[in-house]
């Protein structure tokens, strides 16, 4: 495993190592101790799944803390495009998002700390998430910020009036109104 870092502090990129041979491919999609060794200590006590459609945008989320979730982000099947927000105050890149094709095929992954709304969206005919929390799902410490708030300009791959998304998220504010504690 490689870490390759983003323009925003803290949030990595990995790339596994991929063996293939004529059965198909294997590799480690996540070693604490390898982590650990780059300089990446979180323990993860929480695995989430989705599918979805050709469509779906699912985001922006995050959790206040003490309840706050790093995400540990991949792809099992199909193509998504992968944001995070950088919602930490304090921050140099407070209010700037990174933007990444995750795929079953590239099979990298993003890890998101803490301090960042998460969202994303599917540009394949359908698509299977997985990521790994480092904390429990907290419902009183949930947030979010509207997928198309202008100020953060993201880029979804696809045309948003044409999106599926929820109606939980089709009312949230936009960053300046979101209730970060970050």
């Amino acid at each position: 495993m490689t870490i390759e870092t983003t323009p925003i502090q803290d949030l990595v990129i990995i790339n596994s190592t991929v063996f293939e041979d004529a059965r198909g491919y294997f590799f480690e999609a996540y070693n604490q101790n390898t982590l650990a060794a780059q300089g990446v200590n979180i323990s993860f006590v929480q695995d989430n799944q989705s599918f979805s459609k050709r469509g779906t945008l699912r985001g922006l989320h995050y959790q206040n803390p003490p309840f706050a979730q790093a995400k540990l982000v991949r792809v099992l099947q199909g193509e998504i495009i992968d944001v995070a927000v950088d919602i930490r105050k304090q921050s140099p890149t407070y209010g700037q998002h990174f933007a990444i094709k995750l795929s079953a095929e590239n099979k990298k992954q993003l890890l998101i700390p803490h301090g960042f709304a998460h969202g994303f969206s599917v540009i394949s005919e359908t698509a299977v998430v997985m990521y790994k929390c480092d904390q429990f799902y907290n419902k009183a410490s949930e947030g979010g910020i509207r997928f198309d708030d202008p100020s953060l300009k993201i880029d979804w791959g696809m045309d948003l009036k044409d999106a599926i998304v929820s109606d939980k998220d089709l009312v949230l504010p936009g960053i300046e109104g979101c209730n970060s504690e970050f």
